[in-house]
């Protein structure tokens, strides 16, 4: 029988979390698999109500407590590090705890991983739930990351990787940054489902244009060579087509821009093998919530 955890970040939504925890026991009633769940607390400063639902075919729910807040994505790259390191499993499913990732796709992944038992599976989103601004929105953070990347990413965590390639990611220091973008850089044997983007269970969504550039731009951090030559390129195709007098003023939004973007790169690559070097010391304990042993 394999091993499946489900991987999920939380930061005081607690609330949104136990509906989603009832709404996995409920999906997996008929998985031929064993399935546990590890939340990740990024530090929750809101008390964490107990656990109330009568939950049967989830085996253990166990909660990693982070000593510092650090943001979904460094919490899936601590929480992979910690799975590699302490646990086995034969898969690893990663969703953010908010709805906003249907458990009602679950089975998709599941399936999907009994026919292609070695490769990555990420949850491709072909709709979204926002209003219309932030779908625009969206749509340029996506052109944004293309046209410096030249990759066109369309999954965010919600993924389910085999043993081997989660363990070969918690080695690398880029998932410190962006999960997904990580994903995309280094595991070329993936496939995909088709996923809707729920809405959150409680509460209105936490991602905003700030955010959204943030995501952007650590993104764009983790392809370093890529970056740079089509830094290069934009820079040679803007003052061909569109300067015909060149000046330094004019010149001076574009040499920002890629000065700007090189300096995240540095800067994040720093930051990044600190935090790999450092991966387990910033979890405080693990608990375990609930166990059907």
């Amino acid at each position: 029988m394999k091993k499946f955890i489900i991987l999920i970040p939380v930061y005081n939504d607690f609330k949104s979390l136990f509906q989603l925890l009832d709404n996995i026991d409920f999906q997996i009633k008929d998985w031929n698999a064993e399935v546990s769940v590890l939340i990740v607390d990024d530090a929750s400063t809101e008390l964490r109500p107990k656990i109330k639902s009568n939950i049967s075919n989830i085996k253990s729910i166990s909660i990693m407590n982070m000593k510092n807040n650090r943001g979904h994505g460094r919490c899936i790259a601590s929480g992979l590090r910690f799975l590699s390191e302490k646990n086995e499993f034969d898969y690893v499913i990663i969703m953010d705890g908010d709805g906003e990732d249907r458990p009602e796709e679950l089975y998709l992944l599941f399936n999907k991983s009994k026919e292609n038992p070695l490769k990555t599976i990420t949850a491709n989103r072909i709709k979204r739930s926002e209003g219309i601004f932030f779908k625009f929105l969206y749509e340029c953070h996506k052109v944004l990351t293309y046209i410096f990347t030249g990759k066109l990413i369309k999954f965010g965590n919600y993924t389910c990787l085999p043993k081997d390639v989660a363990k070969q990611l918690s080695q690398e220091a880029c998932i410190w940054n962006s999960f997904s973008g990580s994903v995309e850089k280094i595991i070329a044997d993936k496939i995909s489902v088709p996923s809707f983007r729920g809405k959150r269970y409680f509460g209105p969504s936490k991602m905003n244009l700030l955010n959204l550039l943030v995501h952007s731009f650590s993104i764009i951090s983790i392809f370093k060579k890529d970056v740079m030559i089509r830094s290069i390129f934009i820079l040679l195709i803007y003052c061909f087509f569109i300067l015909q007098n060149l000046s330094f003023i004019m010149l001076l939004p574009v040499f920002s821009l890629i000065i700007f973007i090189i300096s995240i790169i540095r800067i994040s690559f720093r930051e990044n093998i600190n935090e790999l070097k450092n991966a387990l010391q910033n979890i405080k304990n693990i608990e375990i919530l609930k166990s059907n042993q």
